[in-house]
């Protein structure tokens, strides 16, 4: 079973049937989706859920649902996932985030950040976390930097499920060791 995770503003929580169709809207926000190479399908969103409850059974750990608890409405995810894809960093966990644009800059994606960074050293034990983003996504890097990640330039990289010479393509890695960085 799923163990949910709660702070002041935030339920991270398993995926409900609910949560398919704010979904797919998140995932079809061009807004949202600037530092992808395309939005996604209601298709490839459903897939995407699959592949999240997947992981979730593979792994005992994954991409949480995220619910305001105020108003019990899905706002995103928030959670760990192994990529997979090739890199000089590999093996890793990865720690990521998708909140609709409607809930930026509230600090909504920090704070279910720190919980799941907290789940990640304390319970699970896990030795260390990585994140990456587009180079020009600096919303996403700050969310990094303000859950204690350090930019680890050397690690840079150019993403492999991204064709070259497409602007998306340029990574950077951030990293989190466990007890170098906790909040």
């Amino acid at each position: 079973m799923i163990e949910s995770l709660t702070t002041a503003r935030l339920i991270l929580r398993p995926w409900r049937e609910s949560d398919r169709e704010p979904f797919r809207a998140l995932n079809a926000d061009l807004r949202v989706m600037e530092f992808f190479p395309a939005p996604l399908t209601p298709e490839q969103s459903d897939q995407a859920i699959v592949r999240i409850q997947q992981h979730f059974e593979t792994h005992s750990f994954g991409l949480y649902a995220v619910e305001l608890i105020e108003t019990k409405a899905f706002i995103g995810f928030i959670g760990l996932s192994v990529p997979t894809f090739e890199a000089a960093f590999m093996p890793a966990v990865e720690i990521g985030w998708r909140l609709a644009n409607a809930h930026w800059g509230r600090g909504l994606a920090t704070e279910g950040a720190q919980a799941v960074v907290h789940h990640a050293f304390q319970t699970l034990k896990l030795a260390g976390l990585v994140s990456f983003a587009s180079t020009a996504n600096f919303r996403s890097r700050r969310v990094m930097e303000n859950i204690g990640m350090a930019h680890d330039p050397a690690a840079d990289f150019d993403h492999p499920n991204i064709p070259e010479g497409h602007p998306l393509r340029a990574r950077v890695l951030y990293r989190l060791i466990r007890d170098a960085g906790v909040k």
